[in-house]
């Protein structure tokens, strides 16, 4: 098949899509064996639509238009084409116009049966996308104005048009080049595209469970009996070619033969069946899919091609899927009551979503849920997720009016760079709480750079949820801690904690693990301690904590939690309870969910209860529920990451740093002339190509030479003038001061000449010698940059210099880095403080820095065949000289064109080709 492919045939875009209506397509590039495509196409094109697309009555197509249409060089013409079963229903075009090569013509046509679909839109978004890797930097449409559709198409588009018009026809002239307008129009169109095709999953007007089972010990047994005793409001039909009757209820031999359209079918049948039932139910119209089936991608060899072909039954149809091995999913809102797992227990309804990609901890989750009293709103065992992710769940749960928070259980990410784009969008108004499992073996791999050495995978997905506002946390119990809070209670807007208790013990626990975590307990004023003393023993402690003693009960802890969540001092306020009885246990928790009725106000409120179990049923009955933990520790941890969520929330998004396109023109002459002497397998930069790149990005470095002999050497150190440093090049000195490859501050002929002898006696087989312009003073820093294979570049910045491995004070973010994650890099490292000039030192420049950072990132984005980067040290000078990058290492490798990162994100689609 690959052989016969036309000559630049891009087939990383081959790809799954989902239109607004819900449907799935699949779009590819056009090729000339679509010419049978295109002559039924046209013959499907009603006469309004023909003429709109020729301006002209038309009601043949040529021969030689139809190898014009089809014969493109897929760089100055282009076209994407959408199939449905093997039918093509539009396409999208682009002609680079000659005298202006920067412009090409855009055209569209779309099947009418399927006009209203958004396939316009999704063509579109492909079209600017591969323009723009193409040099192209703008379109321009002809449209008659009565084409009202393909007019709205541009105008809702985002981008900027230009508009003329002439004898009838609008001349649309836009740039490619994405806005804010443009993405989020598109995101607009994802969100309601993936939620549409999800509904058949979460809202199902008919269900049929294939391989349902009178055996109530059989996974298709129990399954069955939870979506029929729970209540679901629609049309159950058990699927056995083995029974007449599931449960009471008429069983029918397969799918085809249900009397009616079927929206959901879960697939519970052995593993070399399930090919055959995905078939039967795509022949039905079956809509969506959940299979619980396993022995797929999970055991490898044939049963991960089992599981390719199931996908490819799946896309082909149109229909969604869930798993396969999965334990199914559940709704528990009222109007649809569909508790379509296996698990023996159904929660109580609530506002928070779950996603779990474990089967088993999914269980394990409902069960913890459920003897908690936490509500959930919908639970998807994601499986496999050979179809449907997180990415495609978070999405419809954005605008799910039963879903405040989403919960996710996450061991593998499929599109690192999508979630990140979805989940900074979606946690602004809805918070985000994973558990990533994996932490330790993830990273492990051989490195040859201290930044390769430090960076990890684990790394990566914190960088990823701290810069896309997701709320990490260790275990399934910290994520029900953490959501409870969320989901319950209004997100603190400052870290001011107060603390009630009748026991002084736990106060301090709860103070400790506040202030640890960077929380405040301020002192309460004299007003506000004067008001609490009125109505508290004299022996009490009105400061903060506030301490009622043991005999505090109802009555003290009503006031005084009143009058705390009215002074306007605090943030949130945490009361503690120990019982010292079952009644006064519940009396207080009457108190405090009293207190809680009688405030409106954005002071959050959590609680704690050591030893009591009625309180939880006390505390979850008010209009606001107060959540409540076993020890105060808990609720301080659950606290803390609700502020930093807030915080994430106040923060400002930031504006990536993109340099100048004779820059970026200079540095892709370097890196593509480097690749072509290194092969395909790439390698380690010369040092002087690695100097060219970092003055393109506006990087200072020191004046450097190479030299290959020792009286090159002198003249190079008199050419440079001053102090040199001399450091060998060689393969096998990749960290050279570990090898004694370097000789700092050398002046005069003696000592240039005993520092060549050294630093090449320090290897078997030296390449040369740099000599280099000595660089006095300053702080050493690192900064870095490794290429994660699912997350992309991951950038780390800290203390440099030899100790750097050692003493690992660094900070990591996933490019691209913004003017706001610079400052917020730098200033979470310990060794921070030098740069401000700790005890009398010379302080650094710090602006500076701020830039380089940000100046690394947009090489980094120039580049996106870096593997590795390794500036270490960088000198941080004295405030006003900047910072100088005194070593440098940049290793690259060609990137196969479905790995580029115009690739890793395309909005609305569903996968990519196998890679």
């Amino acid at each position: 098949m690959d052989q016969q492919l036309p000559p630049g045939y891009p087939s990383e875009y081959e790809l799954d899509v989902v239109l607004r209506d819900g449907g799935g397509a699949r779009v590819r590039p056009i090729r000339p064996d679509d010419a049978a495509h295109v002559r039924a196409f046209f013959e499907r094109l009603g006469p309004e639509s023909r003429y709109n697309r020729f301006f002209r009555v038309k009601n043949t197509l040529e021969e030689a238009e139809v190898r014009h249409f089809t014969t493109v060089d897929y760089r100055d013409r282009m076209a994407f084409i959408v199939l449905v079963d093997d039918e093509m229903i539009a396409v999208g075009r682009y002609d680079r116009d000659r005298d202006q090569p920067a412009v090409a013509e855009v055209a569209f046509a779309v099947e009418d049966a399927h006009q209203g679909r958004g396939l316009g839109t999704r063509l579109l978004g492909l079209l600017t996308t591969y323009a723009r890797s193409n040099d192209v930097s703008s379109f321009r449409a002809y449209v008659l104005g009565e084409n009202r559709q393909m007019l709205r198409l541009f105008k809702n588009s985002g981008y900027e048009l230009t508009r003329t018009i002439d004898s009838g026809v609008f001349t649309v002239d836009f740039p490619v080049e994405e806005s804010d307008e443009s993405r989020a129009a598109q995101a607009e169109h994802e969100k309601r595209s993936i939620a549409a095709s999800l509904g058949p999953l979460f809202v199902p007007r008919s269900i049929a469970v294939i391989g349902a089972s009178n055996d109530p010990d059989s996974i298709g047994g129990k399954l069955f009996n939870n979506i029929l005793f729970e209540g679901f409001e629609g049309p159950l039909y058990p699927v056995n070619p083995n029974a007449k009757v599931v449960r009471s209820v008429k069983a029918y031999p397969s799918i085809g033969e249900v009397p009616d359209k079927v929206d959901l079918a879960y697939v519970v049948v052995p593993q070399r069946f399930v090919l055959d039932v995905a078939r039967e139910c795509a022949e039905a119209g079956v809509r969506a899919l959940v299979v619980i089936s396993a022995g797929f991608s999970e055991v490898g060899g044939q049963g991960a091609k089992d599981e390719e072909e199931l996908l490819a039954i799946v896309r082909n149809s149109g229909m969604r899927m869930v798993g396969p091995n999965c334990m199914g999913l559940l709704n528990t809102a009222p109007s649809v009551r569909l508790n379509g797992t296996f698990a023996p227990v159904y929660p109580p309804r609530g506002n928070v979503a779950m996603s779990s990609q474990s089967g088993a901890l999914g269980i394990a989750i409902l069960d913890y849920a459920t003897q908690n009293n936490i509500g959930i709103s919908q639970f998807v065992s994601v499986g496999n997720k050979a179809d449907v992710s997180a990415n495609d769940l978070i999405l419809a749960w954005e605008d799910d009016p039963e879903t405040d928070v989403i919960t996710l259980y996450v061991e593998s990410f499929g599109s690192p760079t999508k979630f990140s784009r979805i989940a900074r969008r979606i946690g602004k108004s809805k918070p985000i709480v994973a558990v990533k499992s994996g932490r330790t073996g993830a990273g492990s791999r051989a490195a040859s750079s201290h930044t390769g050495a430090l960076a990890s995978s684990d790394q990566a997905v914190n960088a990823l949820f701290r810069q896309a506002g997701v709320v990490r946390v260790d275990t399934i119990e910290e994520l029900f801690e953490t959501a409870s809070l969320l989901a319950n209670q209004p997100i603190p807007k400052g870290k001011r904690v107060g603390i009630v208790t009748n026991a002084g013990g736990p106060g301090i626990l709860a103070a400790d693990a506040l202030e640890a975590r960077g929380l405040v307990l301020p002192e309460l004023s004299e007003t506000l301690q004067s008001q609490i003393h009125q109505h508290v023993p004299a022996e009490a402690s009105t400061r903060n904590p506030v301490d009622l003693i043991a005999s505090g009960g109802p009555a003290e802890f009503k006031v005084v939690t009143d009058l705390l969540l009215e002074s306007g001092e605090l943030d949130a306020v945490i009361a503690i309870y120990v019982p010292t009885s079952q009644e006064g246990a519940e009396g207080v928790a009457q108190a405090l969910s009293d207190a809680q009725s009688d405030y409106d106000g954005p002071v959050t409120l959590l609680s704690v209860f050591m030893g009591s179990e009625g309180a939880g049923r006390v505390l979850g009955q008010g209009s606001r529920v107060i959540p409540t933990y076993l020890f105060p520790e808990a609720a301080a941890h659950a606290l803390a990451r609700a502020v930093r969520h807030g915080e994430w929330r106040e923060r400002e998004v930031g504006t990536e740093f993109i340099l100048d396109p004779d820059a970026r023109q200079a540095i892709r002459e370097i890196v593509e002339g480097a690749l072509q002497t290194l092969g395909p397998e790439g390698g380690w930069l010369d040092p002087e190509e690695v100097d060219g790149l970092l003055e393109a990005a506006g990087l200072r470095i020191p004046e450097t030479m190479v030299v290959e002999d020792v009286e090159s050497a002198l003249g190079a150190s008199k050419n440079i003038g001053g102090p040199v440093v001399l450091k060998v090049i060689s393969e096998d000195a990749l960290h050279k001061s570990d090898v004694g490859g370097v000789a700092l501050d050398v002046n005069g002929e003696t000592e240039v000449r005993a520092a060549y002898e050294q630093v090449t006696s320090a290897v078997s087989d030296p390449d040369g010698v740099m000599i280099q312009e000595f660089v006095p003073g300053g702080h050493e820093v690192l900064v870095g940059m490794a290429h994660d294979p699912n997350f992309g570049p991951l950038v780390v910045f800290g203390l440099g210099g030899v100790y750097v491995e050692l003493l690992q004070d660094v900070s990591f973010r996933l490019h691209p880095i913004t003017d706001v994650d610079a400052p917020e890099m730098i200033r979470e490292t310990k060794s921070y403080k030098l740069l401000e000039g700790y005890r009398n030192t010379p302080a650094g420049d710090v602006p500076a820095l701020e830039k380089a950072l940000q100046q690394v990132s947009g090489l980094i984005d120039a580049v996106p065949e870096m593997v590795e980067m390794d500036l270490n040290p960088v000198k941080v000078l004295e405030p006003g000289h900047g910072v100088c990058v005194v070593d440098a290492r940049i290793r690259v490798a060609p990137v196969a064109p479905e790995n580029q990162p115009i690739m890793r994100d395309l909005p609305g689609v569903t996968s990519n080709p196998p890679v």
